[in-house]
């Protein structure tokens, strides 16, 4: 990181203390963002799925992501705590685990990029939480920023190649 990069972090006062970002002179707009991870799952794991005794994993995971993204602020410490005006969370098997996407959207002053990722990386624990009697293998990779819109810093879309699993 250059010196330039670390004097634009937003998260420090000039004492260079964390301190959260004063957000009340922003105008309120509408912001997106769309994050993902990947779950790595053994074929076995996959083909089992469909009969976990403590229920359908991707649901369950479905909705602890969105249950995640309305409790970002509890958990990060600087996140401002958010009117949510939706969340999308989105399980999917796909070749070798699951792949996770979650969409969440506001009107505020400030992004939903910690709330997206948030949302995730809970959705994947969740897939872990549910299958680990079954393999202790299980890898969670890629929890990424796929895009984002709105505020100061404009729209963000991640390259296709710079994708991950």
């Amino acid at each position: 990181m250059t010196k330039s990069q670390q004097t634009e972090l937003s998260h420090y006062d000039a004492a260079g203390r964390a301190s959260m970002v004063d957000v009340s002179a922003k105008s309120h707009t509408r912001r997106t963002a769309t994050a993902s991870a990947f779950v790595e799952l053994s074929s076995a794991v996959l083909a089992a799925l469909p009969s976990n005794p403590k229920g359908n994993p991707l649901e369950v995971a479905r909705f602890a992501g969105i249950q995640a993204a309305k409790k970002t602020s509890d958990l990060i410490p600087m996140c401002h705590p958010l009117p949510l005006t939706h969340v999308d969370v989105q399980a999917e098997i796909a070749e070798g685990g699951v792949r996770i996407t979650a969409t969440v959207a506001t009107v505020g002053q400030t992004g939903v990029e910690m709330e997206a990722l948030t949302a995730a990386s809970v959705a994947a624990l969740t897939v872990y939480d549910m299958t680990k009697a079954l393999d202790k293998g299980i890898v969670i990779r890629s929890v990424q920023l796929e895009s984002k819109t709105g505020g100061k810093s404009g729209d963000f879309a991640r390259a296709y190649a710079q994708r991950r699993r």
